[in-house]
Formats: C-alpha cells, sequence, structure tokens
C-alpha cells in the first residue's frame, strides 16, 4: 500500500515533505528543489553497516527501522582516499565512513502505473566515488518517467580485498568482491521496495560509467544477481580481459590481502577488524584492489562466462568516448615523437605493433595515442560485451560519444556524457549552452526509452541499429547531434581481440 503526503511545511527553496511507506519502514523526504513535480529520499539504508566484527563480509539486509526516517539528506560516501589534488576528477573532500550503504531515490510518485526504474552504479576505479554526487542528481531522468536510484556500496581496501582467513569463514570458501555484494543487495531492496515510489520492481536496469560499467559487466556475469535486474547500460567500461583469481596467479587476490595484513604489523583478521579504517587506509600503499574471480559473485573470468552464454541475457546498450585518454593521463605520456610512438608500441604489443601500427600510425602521434587509449581500452571491451550478448540471444546497441562540449583540447573526454545521460546539462554551468542543451535532450530520451523498452528506438522504430558483429552498427552522439553509423572499430577490433586472446 502506497501513502503519499504531501505537508505545508517547507524546507527550502520550495521543497516539501514527502512520507511513503515501505515494506522497510516509513519515509520522510522532500520533493526536489530543481521541480516540486518529482520526490526525493535520501540516505536509506539498504543493508546492515559494514563496521566493527562486519568489516570485510559480505552484505546483509538491512532489518528496516520503526517510526519515520528522515530522509532528506544524504549519508556520507564510503570510505576512500580523494583523487590527488591534480586529477581532472578532483573534488571538494565530502564526508566519509565505512557506514555508507545507503541508497537514494527520485520519483514522480504515481500512484496510477508502474514506472521503470534506473538504477545508477558509480564509478571511480572502485576505489572512489559516491551517489550523492550532483552530476547523478535524477530530478530530470524522474521527470521523464522512470524512477532514478543511486547507490553506494564499499570501495578500494574495504571492498575489494581477499585474503585466506576470510575465504575460510564462509562456506563458499570465498572473499573479496564485498562491494559488489553490496551492489547485489541494493538490487535486491530495489525489488522488495521500489513499487513503493512508483516503480516497476520487474522493469529495472542497471547503469554505471567506467569502473560503474565494470560493475554492471560484473552484475551481468553473477549468478548471484540473476532476476534482479532486465536490462543494462555500460558507458566506458567492461572487464573482459583476465582479472585476479582467488588462489592462484602470480598476483593471487589472496596474496594482496597478506601483504596488508604484513604493512600492518597484525597476526590475524580479528586484529585488523579492531583497526580504526583510517588505519586500514595509510597502510593501503596502493594495492590494486578490485573485483576477482572468487567461485561464488564472479565464479569464473568474465570473459570465459560470457563466451560460454553463462550470463544474464537481458539486453544492453554500451559505448565509450572518442578521446577517453584526455582525462586519464594520455596527455601527460605524450610521446614526444613518432620514433618514440613506434617504440612504445612495440614494447607494449610486442609482434602485433606492427598490425596495430596500421590503424594508428605514427604520422600523427597525438590523434593516435588518443584513439589507441579510447579502442584498446575502452573500445574493445564494449564490442567484446556486444558481441557475446547477440551471439546469445541478447539484443545489443552501441554508441559513440565524439561531441566535445568544452570545446578545449580535452575533447570527448573519460566520463563527459554522464551529465548528458542525465540531462543535467542545464545544472552544469561549464556545459550550459544551447548546443550541449539540445544533445543532452536527445541522449536522456534514449536512456529512458531503453529502461523502459529495452531498445533505446523505444516504440516507434528510429535510426539507432541493433548491434551486429559484422556490421558494428552503432549510434554516434557528436557536435551535429545523434545519428546512426555502421563500422565503427571495424579491423581495429578483430586486432584486439586476436592480441588478448593471446595474452588471456
Amino acid at each position: 500500500m502506497r501513502l503519499l503526503l504531501l505537508a505545508l511545511l517547507a524546507f527550502s527553496n520550495s521543497a516539501f515533505a514527502v512520507e511513503v511507506v515501505t515494506p522497510s519502514g516509513k519515509l520522510v523526504g522532500a520533493t526536489s528543489q530543481r521541480s516540486d513535480a518529482i520526490s526525493v529520499f535520501k540516505g536509506i539504508p539498504y543493508a546492515v553497516a559494514p563496521i566493527g566484527a562486519r568489516r570485510w563480509t559480505y552484505a546483509e539486509a538491512h532489518p528496516g527501522w520503526q517510526g519515520k526516517r528522515d530522509a532528506t539528506r544524504f549519508s556520507p560516501a564510503c570510505a576512500q582516499r580523494p583523487y590527488p589534488e591534480n586529477s581532472f576528477f578532483a573534488r571538494t573532500s565530502e564526508p566519509t565512513s565505512e557506514d555508507c550503504l545507503y541508497l537514494n531515490i527520485w520519483s514522480s510518485m504515481p500512484s496510477d502505473s508502474a514506472l521503470p526504474v534506473m538504477v545508477w552504479i558509480h564509478g571511480g576505479s572502485l576505489t572512489r566515488g559516491a551517489g550523492s554526487t550532483a552530476a547523478y542528481d535524477g530530478t530530470e531522468l524522474a521527470k521523464k518517467g522512470v524512477v532514478l536510484v543511486t547507490i553506494n556500496y564499499r570501495l578500494g581496501v574495504f571492498g575489494y580485498m581477499a585474503h585466506p582467513q576470510l575465504s575460510a569463514e564462509v562456506p563458499s570458501n570465498s572473499s573479496g568482491n564485498y562491494g559488489t555484494s553490496d551492489q547485489i543487495q541494493a538490487l535486491r531492496w530495489v525489488k522488495a521496495n521500489i513499487d513503493a515510489f512508483g516503480g516497476d520492481p520487474n522493469n529495472v536496469t542497471i547503469f554505471g560509467e567506467s569502473a560503474g560499467s565494470w560493475s554492471v559487466s560484473h552484475l551481468v556475469g553473477s549468478p548471484e544477481a540473476k532476476g534482479l535486474f532486465h536490462r543494462a547500460i555500460g558507458q566506458s567500461g567492461g572487464e573482459f580481459r583476465k582479472i585476479p583469481e582467488l588462489k592462484s596467479g602470480t598476483s593471487s587476490a589472496e596474496s594482496r590481502g597478506i601483504a596488508l595484513q604484513k604493512a600492518l604489523g597484525l597476526g590475524s583478521i580479528t586484529a585488523m577488524r579492531q583497526l580504526d579504517g583510517s588505519a586500514v587506509l595509510n597502510a593501503d600503499t596502493g594495492q590494486d584492489y578490485g573485483a576477482v574471480v572468487d567461485g561464488k559473485i564472479i565464479p569464473d573470468q568474465l570473459y570465459r562466462i560470457f563466451a560460454r552464454g553463462d550470463f544474464n541475457r537481458v539486453p544492453v546498450m554500451l559505448g565509450y568516448n572518442a578521446e577517453e585518454g584526455t582525462t586519464l593521463g594520455a596527455l601527460q605520456m605524450m610521446p614526444e615523437s613518432a620514433q618514440a610512438y613506434e617504440a612504445l608500441l612495440r614494447r607494449r604489443f610486442g609482434d602485433s605493433a606492427e598490425a596495430v601500427l596500421q590503424f594508428y600510425p605514427g604520422q600523427d602521434v597525438r590523434q593516435s595515442v588518443l584513439a589507441l587509449s579510447s579502442d584498446a581500452g575502452f573500445g574493445w571491451n564494449m564490442h567484446y560485451w556486444a558481441a557475446k550478448s547477440v551471439q546469445h540471444d541478447a539484443a545489443a546497441f552501441m554508441y559513440y560519444f565524439t561531441h566535445q562540449p568544452l570545446g578545449t583540447e580535452l575533447g570527448a573526454f573519460h566520463a563527459a556524457e554522464i551529465v548528458f545521460a542525465f540531462n543535467n546539462v542545464a545544472h552544469t554551468p561549464a556545459f550550459a549552452d544551447a548546443r550541449n542543451l539540445k544533445l543532452a535532450e536527445e541522449m536522456s530520451d534514449q536512456w529512458v526509452r531503453f529502461a523502459t523498452y529495452g531498445d533505446p528506438n523505444g516504440a516507434i522504430p528510429v535510426p539507432w541499429p541493433n548491434y551486429s558483429l559484422d556490421a558494428k552498427g552503432y549510434m554516434e552522439f557528436g557536435a551535429a547531434g545523434s545519428r546512426a553509423n555502421s563500422g565503427l572499430m571495424q579491423g581495429k577490433y578483430e586486432v584486439f581481440e586476436d592480441l588478448y586472446q593471446r595474452e588471456r
């Protein structure tokens, strides 16, 4: 039963209290300061706080609460180190905590229909970020007819550290991937509660960018997430090259946990759990914590799972940006000459260097470096994902974002498309010009159509083609708006597919 109460008590700037009853308990949110037609509920707990003895344990459902819960403020972000000051992605520090497993909801709160649900998983290398970032404000997407959810999940050493003692604690003999277990628990909460906000639990789309898109690929490949979502959008990220395995390999996931234990000088996981979180973060000397093959949440290498067709077969919309590398260090590491560039490729790609140079020649080093960083690091992953989807009868749609929103040398940089997909260009001063506003309307419409129908064309066919590996059809989002095309990475994908297959 849904209860909606618009109170006369204003919070600020015409925001009014909104009360809703969910299976977890009563919530008091507020209307959005951007639109009084949209209600916002912030800081909703979806899992038991992973603190104390629950540090490094899999997510457990929140038991709910008694009485009315204030849902007008974001929770702290999950514990993390800030970006370096010279990073393009550096932002003003937000409060952080290990008690961070909360989600946020934007909805028009309809009483007579069930709306598609979109669950956003933030990026940040699985080490940084939060669902409360301003670019992810869901007001504009909610106005277009979806219920928008953003989540926090554990990061870095708290979210992805594996250790033999942790593995021994559970029947599955697995550890790591705690952040992914958080994402799964958030989806379980959505399934059980979202109809109270006007959402359809049988029409849920997961979407994310960068590490959020890695996470989407993990969930599509995970048997633990089966039935919790019905469509998936991946923006600039997938993990289809080899990732660490729990116990095997020269740098097994468990060995990284052992290295942290040694750095802390402690004898057990119990002692490590008793430390203040800041001490754990300070002792973490840059271990590359991320998703691992744990035999439970990710039972095998994702490239093998997708090749076999053992993934959750849902429609997917996938894509990447033309100059991903400009904000990821490529400009700072640009070779000084064509000779230096070609030498770099020969060191990196060995016998495959000549094939790579055919598509990324040394005549224009800058253009080749930026195209290569986008195609090899992002494009191949998205094509592999799309190709395996259609091979196993799941519809796939590809996009390529070439628009340069700031008109600078950054080009179509990593994460540039996010404010367009959320239609938040008007609320981002550096982006707010007529060209950007028009493209944002087009893109956000297509994101919503895909969430609604499993097809960005919606109910009425428009030019966006279904993906196939031979034609490689896609939608380009560029300076002139959106247009259908084909042949994205034609020939280039095959070079990287051959190279990465041999590496694996």
